[in-house]
């Protein structure tokens, strides 16, 4: 894709780019006539909004917007009845400055209104297709005997200015976010009458099981009344995905449980929406975990994958199954599929589920049939996401991204479920609220073979005007992950800004890269500087073969396992003319003692392992100008990578700081972001500094002016 006038596009101009509008996720209502998507705006230069918009199945009506609440929402999703519930914090007399998040319902062309409200805010909604069940996340604080009461608690937590947390177990943290006191609930939303009581025959059993309590709460929400249905969870609901049946009578969740030397190890269970009752549908182990991924329409059964940990030889192994939920019977379905599924849903009439899987830089709609037969692919380019199935099976939507384009809304013919000999699903965009931007450049792609004879290959985004008379200066890009892969549009790490600069950015799938067969991935593990660096450097040396690239002028970027390999890079060559290193592991020997989540990389992590492949050992052989940036927050890497990283640096690389104290080496610090840099502004100085500092090193200009807001 090209643009029309690459010297008039959003990438041209940072400010331009922070403000274009994004495409968040995808849903349906039940009968299929309806669809809504999130969109998030720039708002004030400084923060950004999300909005809810319709987008038309048929594809023949404009998007129209939904919501202007000044805060934004979140979490939509259809009830039954067509009744689109979401989440949002909107400021009034008892949260007034507005962060607590509660469960509004837009009625028809009525104003929204509170259906639902919490003291630690409601966290995300799920909702039954055929009944009017709908069931909220919430989070708790241990010992709370009601909602009232938890809502006191808080208040004199946050009054006397306690943020101390007691653990006995671990995980400690989350990505960005620390974990506990409060853990998650599931509650079912008894819907308040015009008496302001919860209706029903069940609502007397309330948060406590106490029917003044359950009043108490009513008063004070102002709304219906939630009826906690897991009491005991505790750390069980910690980032887990839930499931309703459509008749609304069965919630299907995974629910984890702490295991020996402070692992966390998953299983599925089955909860009754009445009475909260749960029973175990896969139990977990600590040889085998479980995690739910689609619901039949009938309720009978789950698909449910199966994953035998990772061991310091090779990667997880993944099997998908149909669970019986009466019986626990298993069947294995997609035997034989190489591919591991992000998100899939079952058709309507029960015989398979359509499936997203990342394919070679894509990430395309597969048909899984559960009768054993070959698994088939659907669409053709781009990498989809938030796939849902119209009731009638006739056709399904989705969003679609590629790197050459974001987020945009399609809809999949499925009639080719039917009659197989028409090939591939006919997809077609529907009319969105955020069209395309024009690009400054092409995507093209690059193929070669590593010294094993694997094929190789990766994205390269070329600027129009690269030839071979004006050859462009080339940007490395490596993926984090690492099990990832470059195959959909990023608004982080997004290269078209790169092309905009006149650079053509390279995007390889190395070793450890998903969508290549688990072979693939099992060539890197446990071995990040081998198989994946001579991949990353084979891709590379056939990019620079293009007449159009000039070899001379090239550097490395990469975040988060992107940022290991831009440090293992910068210790093992110095082609490069700068390197950039963003939240990136340092320090094998000491990073799983403080990341948020040791028991999985320990997994593979052997101290051989962290001895043979730490880029820490080789620091003073690096001669390569190095910025180095890194967020407080982040909890994945730690920041003490990134300050480790920049000791070393400037004391004790090639380039360490002279007897003036000068060094070509520099350190971006965040003290409020966290492994990604998520504010507008900041974003924006991300940008600025990173190409400021290769149009120094690769591209031989004075130092630019660096943003007046960094002082």
């Amino acid at each position: 894709m090209t643009s029309d006038d690459a010297t008039t596009t959003p990438f041209h101009s940072l400010d331009s780019y922070i403000a274009l509008p994004r495409l968040g996720g995808l849903t349906l209502s039940p009968d299929g006539a309806r669809a809504v998507t999130a969109v998030t705006t720039l708002e004030k230069d400084t923060t950004y909004r999300t909005a809810l918009w319709s987008v038309d199945p048929a594809g023949s009506a404009p998007a129209r917007r939904l919501t202007r609440g000044t805060t934004g929402e979140s979490s939509a999703t259809f009830s039954s009845t067509g009744d689109l519930y979401f989440t949002a914090s909107r400021p009034d007399a008892d949260d007034e400055d507005g962060k607590r998040s509660r469960l509004w319902a837009l009625r028809g062309g009525a104003e929204a209104e509170v259906v639902a409200d919490h003291p630690g805010g409601i966290e995300g909604v799920i909702a039954a297709r055929d009944a009017e069940t709908i069931i909220v996340r919430a989070s708790v604080l241990p010992g709370s005997t009601s909602l009232t009461s938890d809502r006191d608690r808080r208040k004199e937590r946050t009054d006397k200015k306690v943020a101390a947390i007691l653990h006995d177990s671990y995980p400690v943290r989350f990505w960005d976010h620390d974990l506990g006191p409060a853990a998650p609930h599931l509650y079912r939303l008894e819907p308040a009458t015009d008496s302001g009581l919860a209706a029903g025959p069940e609502a007397a059993a309330s948060s406590t099981g106490s029917a003044s309590d359950e009043q108490e709460s009513a008063e004070w929400d102002g709304a219906g009344t939630l009826v906690d249905l897991t009491p005991d969870a505790e750390l069980a609901l910690r980032e887990v995905a839930t499931h309703i049946t459509d008749d609304g009578a069965t919630i299907v969740t995974g629910w984890q449980i702490p295991a020996s030397r402070g692992t966390v190890i998953g299983g599925v269970a089955a909860i009754d929406t009445a009475t909260g009752e749960r029973r175990w549908i896969v139990e977990p182990t600590e040889e085998l975990e479980a995690a739910v991924v689609a619901l039949t329409p009938d309720g009978t059964s789950a698909v449910i994958s199966l994953e035998e940990p990772s061991t310091p030889e090779q990667p997880e192994i993944v099997t998908l199954v149909l669970v019986d939920l009466a019986t626990g019977s298993r069947r294995t379905i997609a035997e034989g599929w190489d591919r591991w599924i992000s998100e899939a849903a079952v058709l309507p009439d029960g015989t398979g589920m359509l499936a997203i899987a990342d394919d070679r830089g894509r990430a395309p709609v597969f048909h899984v049939p559960f009768d054993g037969g070959e698994v088939t692919r659907l669409t053709g380019d781009g990498a989809f996401s938030s796939l849902r199935i119209a009731p009638d099976g006739t056709f399904a939507i989705a969003q679609r991204a590629s790197y050459a384009a974001p987020n945009a809304p399609v809809r999949i013919d499925l009639s080719v479920l039917a009659e197989p000999a028409l090939g591939g699903a006919e997809t077609t965009e529907i009319p969105s609220p955020a069209p395309a931007p024009a690009l400054p450049g092409t995507l093209t792609e690059v193929e070669t073979t590593a010294d094993d004879g694997t094929p190789l290959r990766g994205f390269l985004a070329m600027p129009e005007n690269a030839t071979a008379d004006n050859p462009a200066p080339l940007l490395l890009w490596v993926h984090g992950g690492p099990v990832s892969s470059w195959n959909t549009w990023s608004w982080r790490w997004c290269p078209w800004l790169a092309v905009a600069e006149g650079y053509a950015v390279l995007l390889p799938d190395p070793a450890l890269s998903t969508g290549y067969g688990w072979d693939f991935i099992k060539r890197g593990w446990g071995r990040w500087g081998a198989e994946p660096f001579t991949d990353v450097m084979a891709v590379l040396d056939a990019a620079e073969e293009l007449p159009e690239i000039d070899a001379s002028r090239t550097a490395a970027m990469g975040g988060s396992f992107g940022g290991y390999m831009a440090n293992w890079i910068a210790g093992h060559t110095d082609r490069f003319k700068a390197i950039v290193t963003h939240a990136s592991l340092w320090n094998l020997e000491t990073f799983n003692g403080a990341t948020d989540a040791a028991w999985y990389w320990e997994r593979e992590m052997t101290p051989q392992m962290r001895k043979a492949y730490s880029p820490h050992h080789a620091i003073a052989d690096i001669s390569t100008p190095m910025l180095v940036i890194h967020g407080d927050k982040d909890y994945r890497v730690p920041i003490g990578e990134g300050l480790s990283l920049w000791r070393a640096l400037v004391a004790d690389s090639a380039l360490a700081a002279d007897s003036e104290g000068r060094t070509p080496h520099r350190f971006l610090y965040f003290p409020d972001e966290n492994h990604w840099i998520l504010t507008p502004q900041h974003a924006k100085v991300w940008y600025q500094v990173v190409l400021g500092y290769l149009a120094e090193h690769v591209l031989g200009e004075e130092p630019r002016e660096l943003p007046d807001v960094l002082g």
